[in-house]
């Protein structure tokens, strides 16, 4: 059976304009109009108001990901940092073990009922970037690289999602994307990545407002379509 099976939510930040909005809109609700033009001026930019919150809010909608909660299969919560293949094959964090999962989905009607993404959590990495300076991942336990699992991914009908951290290292200790954001978006583009969860183990709290966005921009430079799933509000609390 499927072991493990989580529902992953993505949430999106809001601008503050349509806050802004709210706020005039509540003001222009308790004008006291004299006469029956102002009134009528004062329903008419309250209208307009609200027409502009509602067209800025469906922008930020039209890039047409996570319309609908992700759902799908996360390793975290039944394999953690399982990274002993010599005595617990079955059981740790490998390309085998993803596949097995991506079968069992398409196999046993998870994908057909909606849990349509396969992740990655922490774990996966090497602990060293390659000579260039991207990620990779633990070369005996992904023998055959990131990219071919998530075209076996992509094979089988599923979206491939992946884990970073926005600090030096992941929670687990391996490397963060600290200092390589726009690298690394593109080594996840160059991957076919459909879904990115970036945590925020070893990095400043303070630093997040400006570092999360700033690697949301990157991914939309590659041109590839990424859900992503930020972790930072955990970190502020």
């Amino acid at each position: 059976k499927l072991k493990g099976l989580s529902i992953r939510a993505c949430t999106s930040i809001v601008s503050t304009h349509k806050s802004i909005a709210a706020i005039f809109l509540y003001i222009f609700s308790f004008i006291v109009s004299v006469g029956k033009e102002k009134m009528l001026l004062s329903k008419a930019c309250c209208v307009l108001i609200a027409v502009l919150a509602l067209a800025h809010t469906a922008a930020g909608l039209d890039n047409g990901l996570a319309r609908t909660p992700p759902m799908g299969w996360l390793a975290w919560e039944r394999f953690r940092c399982n990274i002993d293949c010599v005595n617990d094959p079955e059981n740790c964090i490998s390309e085998n073990l993803f596949m097995q999962m991506a079968d069992i989905m398409v196999n046993e009607g998870y994908l057909e009922a909606g849990y349509n993404f396969v992740s990655l959590d922490d774990c996966w990495l090497a602990q060293d970037r390659d000579a260039q300076g991207r990620l990779q991942p633990d070369a005996e336990r992904f023998p055959s690289g990131i990219a071919a699992l998530s075209e076996y991914m992509h094979s089988r009908g599923l979206n491939f999602g992946i884990y970073e951290d926005y600090g030096n290292y992941t929670c687990a200790g391996y490397p963060g994307i600290l200092g390589h954001l726009e690298v690394d978006a593109q080594t996840f583009a160059d991957w076919e990545v459909d879904y990115v969860k970036l945590d925020g183990c070893y990095s400043e709290p303070v630093d997040m407002d400006q570092g999360y966005p700033e690697f949301g921009y990157y991914l939309n430079q590659t041109g590839r379509p990424m859900t992503y799933s930020c972790s930072w509000p955990v970190y502020q609390i």
